[in-house]
């Protein structure tokens, strides 16, 4: 009988025993993995806002991982140009059922956003997924979100050669690049903050420049 797991429930040591993931670890930063180029300044004044905003709600109360969504995540994408065309966002969709067959396992889940290219198709009915994201609340460290993200990336490895994924909380925020390759790889660049005006910077010229890709 086939067990069926969810991709919240998984540990990274399941995904990688599971997918085959593994980690790199090398001197590659945001820089030399992507083109970032300055913030024009009402793109900076928008980041005051949105950083005013949420410490705002942080001052009072945990924030839940729909409140960091609308407080934080889907502002800065705005801002960043993901709600433009040719990209397009989907919102809690389930992911493919991923078969384990030599552990007799399927692997169920639903991504918290994905934004996809709808014009470079890779095949058809397949879009170029351009960022994963994955929402904890503002309590929780975002490399708990890492299984499900690495989980969601996986099926999209099977039709382009990477993927850039995001975890949060709101304040704290880590991208992943994702590559396939025999094994899976994934590498976890610096964490940044958007509490921290340098750092909120560097968050807003990363999503412009994956924006882009």
């Amino acid at each position: 009988m086939t067990a069926i797991i969810n991709a919240k429930n998984l540990t990274l040591n399941e995904v990688s025993e599971f997918l085959k993931f593994q980690q790199l670890f090398n001197n590659e930063t945001y820089p030399s993995l992507l083109s970032l180029e300055p913030l024009a300044e009402f793109e900076q004044l928008e980041l005051v806002q949105i950083r005013n905003d949420f410490r705002e709600y942080l001052s009072f109360e945990r924030v839940s991982e729909g409140l960091v969504q609308a407080l934080t995540t889907f502002p800065l994408m705005r801002l960043a140009g993901f709600y433009r065309s040719p990209l397009k966002m989907s919102l809690e969709e389930n992911i493919a059922n991923i078969a384990i067959e030599d552990e007799d396992i399927t692997i169920t889940g639903r991504f918290d956003i994905l934004a996809i290219n709808k014009q470079k198709q890779i095949a058809a009915d397949i879009a170029f997924w351009i960022l994963v994201i994955e929402s904890k609340n503002s309590l929780i460290a975002p490399r708990a979100g890492l299984p499900q993200l690495l989980t969601y990336a996986y099926k999209s490895l099977e039709y382009q050669e990477s993927v850039w994924g995001l975890t949060t909380s709101g304040e704290f925020y880590q991208f992943v690049n994702i590559r396939r390759g025999n094994p899976p790889t994934y590498q976890l660049m610096p964490f940044l903050t958007l509490m921290e005006p340098e750092s909120s910077v560097v968050l807003l010229q990363v999503l412009k420049a994956i924006c882009k890709l």
